[in-house]
């Protein structure tokens, strides 16, 4: 149970759905709610595929570029580190930054569930390094295990964030999803400090 709400925690807040919905939102003003709810369906089930191979493929991956795990843990801490920082800004209310290219893409296209949503929006740059530092050799089959469920409540949650994502905006509005950046921010920030000291030490060991 401990490893379920820890790697679930440190996964949602760096994945963190409420700061997609903005872009979500836009990208989706002009279709149906089952064409909504679609989207958000399978950009969840992207999130969890990516997330789910980097968690048990990433450190192959890294061997074969002679990337240690402490490595990527200080690199990707930095990143999240980042931000954590940003989301406690004053502009965090407005979500997560795309550039203007990657939304007229997205208004162009037909299907926006693999991207932008599901990479980089949800399964971005700092919950794959989260994922890859959850991995372990020394890590048991249930453990694994417990692990990919994980990752599969998360994306269960983000999808019913998203689905709801309107009444949600309604019901908090701008100050109330600025409040709530600001404590995800401070657990994302907190999360980046404990995996950079983490490979720090593990460099130094």
């Amino acid at each position: 149970m401990e490893i379920l709400l820890a790697t679930f925690t440190a996964l949602f807040t760096v994945v963190n759905p409420f700061g997609a919905m903005p872009v979500f939102l836009t990208l989706t003003h002009d279709d149906t709610p089952v064409s909504r709810n679609q989207q958000a369906l399978k950009a969840c089930l992207y999130m969890v595929g990516i997330l789910a191979v980097f968690f048990l493929a990433g450190q192959y991956v890294l061997n074969f570029f002679g990337i240690r795990l402490s490595d990527i843990r200080i690199a990707g801490g930095l990143m999240i580190m980042k931000a954590g920082f940003e989301l406690l800004t004053s502009k965090a209310h407005r979500g997560k930054k795309v550039s203007k290219g990657v939304l007229r893409e997205g208004l162009q296209k037909e299907d926006i569930s693999f991207t932008p949503l599901a990479m980089p929006m949800l399964s971005g740059p700092g919950s794959i390094a989260v994922s890859i530092g959850l991995y372990s050799g020394s890590l048991s089959y249930t453990n694994l295990g417990l692990t990919i469920l994980s990752i599969l409540l998360v994306a269960a949650v983000s999808f019913i964030i998203l689905v709801f994502s309107h009444q949600l905006v309604a019901y908090m509005g701008k100050s109330g999803l600025s409040a709530l950046s600001r404590i995800m921010g401070f657990i994302v920030l907190s999360i980046g400090v404990n995996l950079t000291s983490t490979g720090i030490l593990s460099l130094l060991n």
